[in-house]
């Protein structure tokens, strides 16, 4: 047993020097090519964030081809298109938050879904209920609110509910659970 972690220890010391050495040649290339080219390469990376920026600020779909992501550059692809949320490889709340306010059915990719995001989505559309995992009564609320027909997506319909969303569309009466006289 003490054989095998002499050897692990040993392994990982090796990995290590290894990936250290790897790093020092990554950085003497980078240097030559700086040298060579008149130019850092620091700056080819921040001229593809700007092009990458421009891009998904005109479809915010171009963020499916975007090799680096940075919060900023998320954040302007679900503004220009909610549904780009799809491609965001870290979501935060906020971006999350943008992408329902650019559309409400972005719902469906947003991975931690929070009271605060699914009241923007159902805002926004009131049918995205249907995808709501969590859902309260003021979400619900929201929901009728904005289409009477997101009635038939609620769990535990309430008389004002029910109410507010027979106001917003009479056709939405079909929907109702239980009817009173």
């Amino acid at each position: 047993m003490l054989d095998l972690a002499e050897t692990l220890g040993s392994l990982l010391l090796w990995v290590n020097l290894k990936r250290n050495d790897m790093q020092k040649e990554l950085n003497e290339l980078k240097m030559k090519f700086d040298k060579f080219h008149g130019i850092k390469t620091e700056t080819i990376e921040q001229n593809q964030e700007e092009k990458d920026l421009k891009a998904v600020k005109r479809n915010g779909w171009a963020l499916e081809i975007v090799k680096i992501q940075t919060p900023g550059i998320c954040l302007e692809a679900v503004k220009n298109d909610g549904m780009a949320l799809q491609f965001v490889k870290i979501q935060t709340p906020e971006i999350c938050l943008e992408a329902v306010k650019n559309d409400g059915m972005a719902l469906q990719f947003v991975k931690i879904q929070t009271p605060e995001i699914c009241l923007e989505a159902v805002k926004r559309n009131g049918m995205a209920l249907e995808i709501v995992k969590i859902q309260t009564p003021e979400i619900c609320l929201e929901a009728v609110k904005q289409n009477g027909w997101a009635l038939q997506y609620i769990k535990i319909q309430t008389p004002e509910i029910c109410l507010e969303a027979v106001k917003q569309n009479g056709w939405a009466l079909q929907h109702v659970k239980i009817k009173t006289p």
